[in-house]
């Protein structure tokens, strides 16, 4: 695995989860989503609305999307929660600032406050200085009240922390949400996470996202940075154009599945309509109407419970190939050399063609 790969396990590893999402990239991004939208509650639970660009592009174009009702909280835990608290808030208020207080913020309107003729960061700060509550909690999503808060909500749009991103996405199935968030793509290595999207519950959005801001000021780079969502876009009706033709020589079977092996999604077979391995990056331009998913290599039980295409080698071959390679595992896809050697490919995704 690269190293630009190996930052979100660090991310994990040490509880890094403060990165933050460029204003371009949630541009890039919800421009594919207009009409979901309107006169609908969105809800940013992970993001500071004085610092989120998820808040600021809501609040920005609140009117233009006609939303009903934008709702952000900050959470205790993040270094930056407070931090520009006193700069919207007049000194006069009587509500003292307490820095390290989570607090939401709820907006239901966005109007020309101070009568420039348009609404702008002006106005939306304006507004913010009166809508500034504090939370009894810690503000995390997982929180007595950003509960209520989500179960009151119509979409949920924001960027989890990494280290619990599948607690994250659990609570918003949980309770049945629609929902635009920024994951990674090795996510579907997870079981619960694959299995909702074999059962087309939730898919890959339109763009990927490369870099990321922490409070330092510093970038971080990533890999295989996605959105998942369960809003209907178009791209997730688009057909893959396939042109290769089937050939038993380019497109030899795992020793270990019935199925052949495809090393590049550009390289599906047009003319194939049994099971085959492909790369997960399959994900991307994945079409339940154009194809099946069945499963992944890797996952055991699957293969011994479910798999009706599995067929492991004996006991004995199982021991040899072991002993030839270390990393060697019989759920994991391979093809064998001339020489009777298992050559392991990189993760591979089962799927069919309708």
């Amino acid at each position: 695995m690269s190293a630009k790969s190996n930052n979100l396990s660090k991310a994990k590893l040490e509880k890094n989860d403060e990165f933050y999402t460029k204003l371009s990239d949630i541009e890039n991004e919800l421009k594919y989503y207009k009409d979901h939208f309107k006169n609908k509650v969105v809800f940013c639970n992970c993001d500071d609305p004085f610092e989120s660009n998820f808040f600021k592009y809501f609040a920005m174009n609140f009117n233009a999307l006609h939303l009903k009702k934008l709702i952000a909280t900050s959470y205790t835990g993040s270094p930056i929660v407070g931090k520009d608290l006193s700069y919207f808030i007049n000194s006069n208020n009587s509500e003292k600032i307490q820095n390290k207080k989570a607090y939401k913020v709820t907006m239901s309107e966005l109007n020309d406050t101070n009568n420039d003729g348009r609404t702008d960061l002006e106005d939306v700060e304006e507004i913010i200085k009166h809508r500034i509550r504090y939370l009894n909690g810690d503000g995390s999503f997982q929180s007595e009240e950003s509960i209520e808060l989500l179960k009151d909500a119509d979409v949920i749009v924001t960027n989890p922390p990494f280290s619990k991103a599948i607690e994250f996405i659990s609570l918003l199935f949980k309770y049945n949400k629609l929902f635009l968030i920024i994951g990674d793509l090795n996510w579907i290595s997870n079981k619960d996470v694959f299995r909702l999207l074999k059962e087309n519950k939730i898919w890959l959005g339109n763009t990927s996202v490369k870099e990321f801001m922490q409070p330092s000021g510093e970038t971080k780079k990533f890999g295989n940075k996605c959105w998942f969502t369960n809003l209907d876009i178009l791209k997730r009706h688009s057909f893959i154009e396939l042109y290769k033709k089937y050939d038993p020589i380019d497109y030899p079977k795992y020793d270990n599945y019935n199925a052949i092996e495809v090393s590049k999604v550009s390289e599906i077979p047009d003319d194939y309509y049994d099971v085959m391995g492909v790369p997960i990056t399959f994900i991307n331009s994945y079409n339940p109407e154009q194809f099946e998913i069945l499963g992944r290599r890797g996952d055991l039980e699957w293969a011994e419970n479910e798999c009706s295409f599995f067929t492991p080698p004996s006991k004995e071959h199982q021991e040899k190939y072991k002993k030839l390679n270390k990393t060697w595992r019989v759920q994991n896809t391979y093809l064998l050399t001339n020489d009777g050697i298992p050559k392991i490919t990189y993760a591979r995704i089962f799927i069919r063609r309708k």
